[in-house]
């Protein structure tokens, strides 16, 4: 009646209810990308939007649901149970139905006994503790959600009962969102979306080729002794928004900013061709060489005083994911091209930006062009042969071949 279950693989998501009402509310969910799942008037799931599935599937896969079904009935709870959430299924389901029970008590024609037919029997004790409610719109609780790696978050839940215009109950909508405040919310959603929706490609670690960034400020011991511990840290803050602005505005993905240095990724998938990718990759520090100048000045410092080095590498085998804790979300890689472009930025001293032969050679011609690089003539030296090659460098990877850009 309702359609079979959605595959996970299915990108296009559920079609709309047939009820008017439902399939408005349903729209508005989705729109608004809200996890949120819609029931009809007999507690049918009629509707999951797809950022609810998203959520269910760690944000790596969408979950298949079955329509059509009681939503707290065997089919929908063994479904769950066989989710990436399925060890936490039963608790959540038994949560929900406590919350919103006396609805649902209120809703199955027959009463208690024909609802004790229609739910799973781990449910029948709650089904048994059930008493009817006088709220009549929307009813709000908290519970213990679902996380990545095993973590189980405050959730809040919101069911909204859905009437139409002449008053006749159509259904209820379950509301899910993180037990935080919208301004708590509103504070960590700042930011560029595009980039976020980057980040969250990544949420399944793989290999990933990519354009490796690595900058450095150079002189930042004398620097920080000479100001203030406050100028400093603002100083820092600035830097550390520049750099990031200028690996956004490229199309790359930030990584861990350590002390005065920052680590970004350009993935290939992430651009029409690997070329692509390089060519960003060289943007993005230019882009933040320059950023640097305004930096300098809001600062009241010279030009010369914040003088970044660069190390720019390709790593064909890298492997990239995201790390989730309970303190910070954040992308990293690993894989010996990491390593080697650190390396290569610690090379760099004077302002120099070094490329490795990996990555300008992944350059078309035309890419080449616009940035001003000769693919035909340009030259290259190997790290260990450079003058201001570190030991670390000799020892770690001195025949990397590499160009000042």
């Amino acid at each position: 009646m309702y359609g079979s279950p959605v595959q996970p693989d299915d990108l296009d998501g559920y079609p709309l209810p047939e009820d008017p009402t439902l399939a408005e509310m349903a729209v508005a969910m989705r729109d608004a990308t809200h996890w949120a799942s819609i029931v009809d008037a007999e507690w049918r799931i009629v509707y999951v939007t797809d950022d609810l599935r998203l959520a269910g599937g760690f944000m790596v896969e969408r979950l298949a649901v079955q329509t059509g079904v009681h939503m707290f009935g065997a089919e929908s709870l063994n479904m769950q149970l066989d989710h990436r959430t399925g060890a936490i299924a039963v608790e959540n389901m038994r949560t929900q139905l406590a919350q919103f029970g006396g609805w649902v008590l209120e809703d199955t024609a027959g009463g208690r006994e024909a609802l004790r037919a229609l739910v799973d029997p781990r449910l029948h004790d709650i089904v048994d503790g059930l008493e009817t409610t006088d709220q009549t719109t929307a009813s709000s609780t908290v519970y213990a959600g679902f996380g990545l790696g095993g973590s189980r978050p405050i959730m809040d839940l919101t069911g909204i009962r859905l009437r139409d215009r002449n008053g006749r109950l159509a259904g209820t909508a379950i509301i899910q969102k993180p037990h935080l405040s919208m301004s708590v919310l509103a504070g960590h959603a700042q930011g560029d979306a595009q980039h976020f929706e980057r980040m969250q490609s990544v949420a399944s670690a793989g290999r990933r080729p990519a354009a490796i960034l690595f900058a450095d400020l150079e002189g930042s011991s004398p620097l920080a002794r000479r100001l203030s511990t406050a100028n400093y840290f603002a100083l820092g803050r600035r830097m550390a928004r520049a750099a990031d602005q200028c690996i956004v505005d490229a199309g790359g993905m930030t990584g861990r900013h350590v002390g005065d240095g920052v680590v970004a990724f350009f993935i290939a998938e992430h651009y029409a061709s690997e070329s692509a990718a390089a060519a960003a990759c060289i943007s993005a520090a230019r882009a933040l060489t320059a950023a640097m100048q305004d930096v300098a000045r809001r600062s009241d410092l010279a030009p010369e005083d914040l003088t970044m080095r660069y190390g720019l590498h390709w790593g064909t085998t890298l492997y990239i994911g995201q790390i989730t804790t309970i303190g910070r979300t954040e992308v990293t890689a690993l894989g010996d091209e990491v390593n080697e472009g650190a390396r290569i930025e610690a090379c760099a001293t004077g302002g120099r930006t070094l490329a490795s032969k990996h990555l300008i050679e992944r350059l078309e011609a035309g890419a080449a062009q616009g940035l001003g690089i000769d693919l035909d003539r340009i030259t290259y030296t190997q790290l260990g042969e450079l003058t201001t090659a570190t030991d670390k460098a000799r020892r770690d990877a001195p025949s990397i071949a590499v160009s000042e850009i």
